[in-house]
């Protein structure tokens, strides 16, 4: 047998020249194995049929372009259908016409093959094709070509259309000829393009509508193992003829022709699918049917039955054949292949998952490429496939051999969901399977809708479809690392294997896989920390997080795992680990007083460094002035054994004003890079541990979502495996990390919450409120109470929360108004210190490892059991109270919201049944140690003391003492007790040093959903790869109902009544979208959008929302509301789907033909065409964020490092920064629009934001106040009034709409000058002082960006931590440099006139500014 040999030639990095592998004859026989080059014996022969690798990879001595082909195409390619048309100018009289419509283009060199065949042949039968990309459907012009096309075609074929707006277009297209086309075949799509189908008189025009033979068996497969659509067709294949019987004869026929055409599709070759078209043309096609005898006859072979590989199976394209077990295909590989590639007997194994139709199209140039890549590093390759998107069987089946894993990682290069593909997902099906085998699983991205040189030259990178289905999707399976591996050459539709990324793939791979067979000892971990913002006592910066304990933590546990580190860490403490990594926790970041560990000479650097000299041009020549001193780069940190703790370089450009606002081009500097080059090269780490949220490796500049290898988080990162302790509140910024960064991420909990309870003046005025009850009715004494409580209320600044009549200590006298009034005072005040005591309040700060002991649950649980929860069938507990006394419990809500004085007591108390109810449950689990170690079962208790009946049970005890004996006794308790004992379990369980043990030997990490974990207690336990959610479900039906209410409450409060009746509206309302919150709530904020214009989210027949329907204004009953929507830039990686809905919902609002007092949206769409020149949809563009790649409007940093001069500046950089419009005309576009961006924020009354947790709100991140625009509205109206702006608050069950001002003075009274809070965090010492200091300085960037912050807050702020003696010594001894900037931001905040203050506080200020700066300098008093 001669051996052939495989030449594989990829495109460079230029991006213009590649040549598609092919296999050409070799000298001599055997094979050797270099670099990209293979030798073997022929591929396989199957079923009598020779599919070598000529087949597989279509031999080509000719260099194939990359080009796109030119001239216009669709709206996200260059590539073009005319390219795909061929046999146009063939003649007869026997000849049809087919056009044809994919998702993917690697059909079409086979289809063009096949024509081809068809009109060089014999038969006398010839046919025109032209093939459409679904994509390219979004182009007006194509959708033309498309429907002429179809109006003198005589057959149609569709596969894989599960874009919704792209498959109405064909839906229509296709109606509109369907009764004339001879056939219409259409494989796996929708369920409306699926009805489409019409051969003869098959038809599955009531598929998913009623009842039929083939529906009924897809429904039945469905049932039985939980098939796919496309699975169930397979299957529906194998068992055709018992099926077949049951049809009357010509529908068995043409269900027969339907069904060959179906496997003629799957098996993809130009012979397969030249058969398909001849036999439904000799069949079908009027003008063929003469010669239907003469092209069906067996003996001219012109219709010939299917070719097809098997269902599943292993394949290799050096293999004889296509291997249906395990055992044989690891004999051949260890006896034959091996040996001919120089592969060791204990090469690592990576198995590689493949799609069939690249294999059967001879579309696999991509996939030959990876695997000589693999066997050129010295990896055995086990690839399999399957013949319909359910991968699990084929992992199941060909990765272990005799009960045992034979893989060391997984490489899954469709992109797909491991079970489903696009259409339907089975991810607890992929979990199991990928949980059973064990191995880091890697799903690497095809480009689909993108040639190679649009996505290089794209900011967005990879395709939004992509992103949602081949990106997104993967993630809820576990998977990682979505590194492009393969382009698409523009004019033949084949597949491009992109050279440096196929590298990188196989590279990062096998270190995964290292990680299984190397011993523990030797191998090396770099932990890097983090400091931000720079300067000023930050290093070790993380949201909520004890970093240097929980370093300390992580270091012993990997010591006890056997890796080295030395004894001197049994001993140590995290004072001791912190001074040790910073050698002075004074820490400046550009000072030597960081613990310098290494120093890289320039030259060094630069060798080691292939991109050092792109940096020159931002940062000058090596070693710059940041991680440098002055000669060499160096490294900050310090090493304990084979672990090294390091601290990532800063951005570099914090306190710089220009630089933060043209950012978007700026590269990492020298030491930053330096750091990374450090870790990998020379410290050679086996693996990466980011430690907290968050640094900013994965906010480096570079695309979007699919990396390239000029995008600096891919260079960074390098080809070391990426673990990532990451928040488990933040999906959203973690899925930015583990797209750009290819981080893996461990999920770690957030702080124990307690209710942040009542303390000083506000707990003595709940005293006298409490005292009121009994003397009420005293004539003398009733009032005089009252008149207490509204000075004590004055006192206490709560007046500000009440209606302006009451709250005036020269005109309010109690003694002048009923009794009635008087009650609704004493409500209002009750209402207001309930709403501030129940707040949740997260203590402290959380160490890895450490989870919440029993009594730190119980807040969290009291906030769970207040939730409905329809989908579980469980009803919240206060709704379970209020059913027994027969009153709904929003009545209950609205009435003490109102200060209806019985109904907040009553209130207060089903508050305080809950949480005792709550506390039942937990103390009946909880040991001598305090902690939940096993729940005990309510049932088992009741089984213990039957006679007791429910007072043997705790929680319903508990409701008795309560005085609530009815609700003691409804069912409903439980269902929703056995919920919070299964949330209670979660809560206290813990793998978070368990997770990163398994991640560190190269285990799989299970993955699990982020963030709230009340709103959805699957987050915990933590320690799982965390994820977000499929962005094509939201906004979920209930996220819609909650967005109903709230809008009705935001309008309730903004809509005034004139003398005349008639009701005012505000006309325009500014939105701020979040990816996290969107997260958390399932899209609430997006559908409030919404509701707000009156356009209604609808899913698709798939259950994807992304069909849109015009609420009429009569159902809505007001105007439509116009909106500015600013998102953030993690919502426009998540969710640019989502961002094109609302585009789409906004213009069709502003194209309705309606009167324009009631909608507003087209009035000021109408105003501004007119001011601007443009069309009104273009006037209409309301969907604005940050350029591709870019994220924040950067005031917070402003704000953070002072680097800024004025307020002016702070709103050019937000609407410089955010004004980059989307176009879902041009869907994926962000263009910057600076001009319409203004133009619509000059006419909003409102702006709006939401807060959905109580673990992070306006204080505790500066993201909020970052893209606040109340100030840039101000100022752009031509009125210049100032905005109303409004926060609403769904922390709770009871949502509330408030002012801004209102919510930063609950924020501040919760927090910030709360000792609960503030002693809370100064317990964590170090950590802690800087969490106090980061809430003044967030609060003073309100201030800057909307001036509603009152000035009691530094007022009350400066008399707790400023004017008390006691307090100075604390702050300073814990963080000299936080104490520093907390003094700086006070004297800040009076200087810029956001706080009046006396002469003596500001001296004090200035005073103690001068002792802090001798203290770190070392002067001595």
């Amino acid at each position: 047998m001669r051996s052939l040999v495989c030449a594989v030639v990829v495109c460079g990095a230029s991006g213009l020249v590649a040549q598609t592998p092919r296999w050409v004859p070799a000298a001599g026989g055997g094979m050797t194995t270099t670099r990209g080059v293979m030798t073997s014996p022929p591929a396989s022969v199957v079923a009598g049929r020779s599919w070598t690798a000529l087949h597989a990879v279509e031999d080509r001595t000719r260099p194939v372009s990359v080009s796109s082909g030119g001239g216009r195409g669709g709206m996200f390619t260059t590539s073009r259908p005319e390219d795909r048309r061929v046999g146009a100018d063939a003649g007869g009289d026997a000849k049809f016409k087919v056009v044809y419509v994919v998702l993917e283009s690697q059909y079409q060199a086979s289809m063009t093959a096949a024509v081809e065949s068809i009109n060089t042949g014999d038969s006398g039968v010839t046919c025109e094709c032209v093939g459409y990309l679904l994509e390219e459907l979004r182009d007006a012009d194509n959708v033309e070509a498309f429907k002429k096309d179809l109006a003198d075609a005589n057959v149609f074929v569709g596969s894989l259309i599960f874009i919704q707006e792209l498959a109405d277009i064909v839906v229509e297209a296709v109606t509109a000829e369907r009764d004339r086309l001879d056939a219409v075949v259409v494989f796996p799509s929708m369920p409306e393009v699926m009805r489409l189908n019409k051969v003869g008189t098959f038809t599955m025009s009531t598929i998913g509508q009623s009842k039929s033979v083939v529906s009924e068996f897809m429904k039945s497969k469905k049932k039985e193992d939980g098939s796919s659509f496309e699975e169930a067709m397979l299957k529906l294949l194998r068992t055709l003829p018992k099926v077949l019987k049951y049809l009357p004869g010509d529908k068995a026929k043409d269900a027969k022709s339907f069904m060959m055409s179906f496997q003629y599709w799957l098996g993809g070759s130009p012979e397969n699918l030249r058969s398909m078209l001849l036999s439904l043309a000799a069949t079908y096609v009027p003008a063929v049917q003469p010669r239907a005898d003469l092209v069906q006859n067996e003996e001219n072979h012109y219709v010939e039955e299917p070719v097809l590989l098997p269902d599943t199976g292993i394949w290799h394209p050096m293999a004889d054949a296509v291997f249906e077990d395990a055992a044989s295909y690891f004999d051949w590989l260890d006896r034959e292949h091996a040996s001919f590639a120089g592969l060791a007997t204990d090469a690592p194994v990576v198995g590689v998952v493949l799609q069939k139709s690249h294999i059967n199209t001879g579309d696999a140039g991509h996939y030959i490429s990876l695997i000589s890549e693999l066997e050129a590093r010295g990896a055995k390759v086990v690839c399999v496939y399957s013949g319909g998107l359910d991968f699990s069987g084929p992992i199941k089946r060909y990765f272990f051999q005799n009960g045992l894993v034979k893989v060391d990682s997984v490489i899954n290069l469709t992109g797909f969901a491991l079970v489903g593909g696009p259409a339907s997902q089975d991810h607890p099906k992929a979990v199991e399977t990928l949980t059973s085998l064990g191995v880091p699983y890697l799903v690497a991205v095809p480009l689909v809708f993108q040639s190679f040189q649009e996505w290089e030259a794209s900011e967005l990178g990879l395709h939004p479809v992509q992103v949602a289905l081949q990106v997104s999707l993967p993630e809820l399976d576990g998977a990682i690392e979505p590194i492009i591996f393969a382009g698409r050459e523009g004019v033949t539709g084949k597949s491009v294997p992109l050279d440096d990324r196929i590298s990188v793939l196989a590279q990062r791979s096998l270190k995964w896989a290292a990680l299984r067979r190397k011993e523990n000892k030797d191998k090396k971990v770099a932990v890097t920390i983090f400091q931000f913002p720079p300067d000023k006592g930050n290093v070790g910066t993380a949201a909520y997080l004890d970093v240097f304990g929980s370093i300390l933590s992580v270091a012993k546990e990997l010591k006890r795992k056997g890796y080295s580190l030395p004894d001197e860490l049994d001993d140590m403490d995290a004072e001791a680990l912190m001074d040790m990594v910073l050698n002075d926790k004074e820490a400046k970041y550009d000072s030597p007083s960081l613990n310098v560990l290494y120093r890289m000479p320039v030259d060094e650097y630069q060798r080691l460094t292939p991109y050092a000299s792109e940096l020159e041009a931002n940062w000058g020549p090596p070693p710059g002035n940041l991680n440098s001193d002055g000669q060499n780069l160096v490294v900050y940190g310090a090493k304990l054994g084979n672990v090294f703790i390091g601290v990532q370089p800063t951005f570099g450009y914090e306190g710089d004003p220009m630089r933060l606002l043209f950012s978007k081009s700026a590269s990492p500097h020298h030491g930053f890079a330096a750091y990374y080059t450090y870790l990998e090269k020379i410290f050679e780490a086996d693996a990466v541990l980011h430690f907290g949220t968050h640094g900013s490796l994965e906010f480096m500049p570079g695309k979007q979502v699919g990396m390239s290898g000029a995008c600096y988080p891919d260079r960074l990162a390098g080809t070391v495996p990426n673990l990532y302790y990451y928040a488990a509140n933040n999906p959203s910024e973690a899925t930015i990390a583990k797209r750009r960064s290819y981080a893996a991420t461990i999920s770690s909990l957030t702080p124990p919450a307690e209710n942040a309870g009542l303390y000083k003046g506000l707990k003595e005025l709940s005293e006298l409120v409490s005292s009121y009850q009994g003397l009420r009715e005293n004539a003398a004494r009733g009032p005089s109470i009252v008149n207490s409580i509204v000075a004590a209320a004055y006192s206490c600044n709560l007046d500000k929360d009440l209606p302006a009549e009451i709250t005036s200590l020269e005109s309010y006298d109690a003694a002048k108004v009923s009794l009635d009034e008087r009650d609704t005072v004493v409500g209002l005040v009750y209402r207001k210190l309930m709403e501030i005591e129940s707040r949740l309040l997260p203590m402290g700060l959380h160490t890895v490892g450490v989870p919440p002991s029993a009594q730190e649950a119980i807040a969290t649980l009291v906030s769970i059991a207040e939730i409905d929860r329809p989908e579980d069938d469980v009803v919240g507990l206060p709704r379970i109270v209020a059913k027994s006394l027969g009153r709904p419990l929003e009545e209950i809500y609205r009435n003490a919201d109102e200060g209806v004085l019985a109904d907040v007591e009553l209130l207060q108390k089903i508050t305080l049944a809950v949480r005792a109810s709550v506390k039942a449950l937990v103390d009946a689990s909880t040991d001598a140690d305090g902690r939940v170690k096993e729940v005990t079962p309510m049932a088992k208790l009741m089984a213990s003391a039957p006679v007791f009946g429910k007072l043997a049970v705790p929680y319903r005890k508990a409701l008795v003492d309560s005085g609530f004996a009815k609700a003691a006794d409804d069912a409903a308790l439980t269902p929703l007790f056995e919920y919070l004992e299964f949330c209670l379990n979660q809560v206290v369980a813990d793998n978070e040093l368990g997770a990163l043990v398994e991640a560190l030997d190269g285990v799989y990490i299970e993955p699990g959903p982020g963030g709230d974990p009340i709103r959805n207690p699957k987050v915990l336990p933590t320690g799982k790869n965390m994820h977000a959610l499929d962005p094509q479900s939201i906004p979920t039906s209930a996220a819609v109902d909650c967005a109903k209410r709230v809008v009705d409450k935001l309008l309730d409060k903004l809509k005034t009544v004139g003398d005349d009746g008639a009701v005012a509206y505000p006309e325009s309302i500014a939105f701020t979208l979040w990816g996290t919150d969107n997260i958390k709530t399932y899209g609430e904020s997006l559908a409030q959008v919404m509701e707000l214009v009156g356009v209604r989210p609808m899913p698709d027949a798939l259950g994807r929302v992304n069909k849109l329907q015009l609420v009429p204004l009569e159902e809505l009953g007001r105007p439509r509301i116009d909106v500015v929507v600013t998102c953030s830039g993690v919502f426009r990686d998540l969710f640019i789907n989502q961002m094109n809905l609302l585009d789409r919902a906004v213009k069709l609002a502003a194209e309705a033909d309606e009167p324009l007092e009631s909608n507003f949206v087209r009035k000021h769409a109408i105003e501004q065409a007119k001011e601007m020149g443009v069309s009104v949809r273009q006037a209409a563009t309301r969907v604005f964020s940050n350029a591709a790649g870019s994220y924040s409007a950067n005031v917070g940093l402003a704000v953070e490092n002072g680097g800024w001069e004025s307020e002016a500046q702070l709103q050019e950089q937000f609407v410089g920064r955010k004004g980059f419009a989307f176009d879902s005309d041009r869907p994926g576009m962000m263009n910057q629009q600076t001009d319409l961006f203004k133009a619509a924020l000059s006419t909003v009354d409102v702006t709006f934001q939401n807060l959905d947790s109580s673990e992070i709100s306006v204080s505790d991140v500066s993201h909020y106040f970052d893209s606040d625009p109340t100030k840039v509205v101000q100022g752009l109206r031509k009125d210049g009034r100032k905005p109303m702006a409004m926060m609403a608050d769904t922390t709770t069950a009871n949502a509330q709409v408030r002012t801004l001002a209102e919510t930063v003075r609950l924020d501040a009274r919760t927090k910030l000058l709360n000792p609960k809070f503030y002693e809370g965090m100064l317990a964590s010492g170090y950590e802690g002082t800087r969490e106090i200091t980061k809430r003044l300085k967030n609060t003073m960037g309100w201030s800057a960006t909307s001036g509603e912050v009152d000035n009691f807050v530094y007022e009350d702020a400066n008399d707790t931590f400023i004017k008390d003696p006691e307090m100075q010594k604390r702050l300073l001894d814990t963080n000299p440099n936080a104490f520093r900037d907390m003094i700086t931001t006070f004297l800040e905040a009076n200087g810029r006139g956001y706080w009046d203050t006396d002469d003596e506080n500001i001296e004090r200020l200035q005073d103690l500014y001068q002792e802090v700066e001798d203290r770190l300098e070392g002067i001595q008093a």
